[in-house]
């Protein structure tokens, strides 16, 4: 499987930043009092299931960020956002979703700027002990209004604003 290393990320268009940026001001500031952090991209990850390689996210929400290891956090988020583009579609979709379900990540949610879509996915698990990420839900601009972070159900979302791009 290719991968892609975490410093190649020049084909990433402006509009990636821009829905990272959107997510982290409209959830941030609604737990600011709260032991829960939202985070953007830059903040990197290391966890024993994946080797202890460094992942870094687009967006997460964290309610364990004193776990640490030198300058990455080793606490695994409740809720991992990745916003797609040609260049990294793959990797998120593939590689990236495979590694959060290892570390049991609860919520993964997938975003396309080009299309206006989020696919929110959950990760649940089988009596044999393993767990797996399933769709549940596919919101665009014909369900705008279902746009819900369903580990977070106080924090409102608001779609409209999410693309504000």
């Amino acid at each position: 499987m290719n991968t892609l290393p975490i410093e190649d990320m020049s084909n990433t268009f402006i509009e990636h930043s821009f829905i990272i940026n959107n997510f982290v001001v409209m959830v941030g500031k609604q737990i600011k009092d709260s032991l829960c952090r939202v985070l953007g991209d830059g903040v990197q990850y290391q966890w024993y299931e994946n080797d202890n390689k460094v992942i870094i996210p687009d967006a997460s929400i964290n309610c364990n960020t004193r776990d640490r290891k030198n300058v990455s956090l080793t606490g695994i988020p409740r809720m991992v956002m990745e916003v797609i583009s040609e260049s990294t579609e793959q990797y998120d979709r593939n590689e990236k979703m495979e590694i959060y379900r290892k570390v049991g990540i609860s919520e993964y949610w997938i975003v396309d700027w080009r299309k206006k879509q989020v696919e929110i996915y959950l990760n649940d698990g089988k009596e044999d002990g393993t767990t797996y990420f399933y769709l549940y839900k596919t919101v665009t601009v014909e369900n705008k209004d279902e746009l819900q972070l369903v580990m977070f159900p106080n924090l409102k979302t608001d779609f409209d604003e999410l693309f504000n791009i």
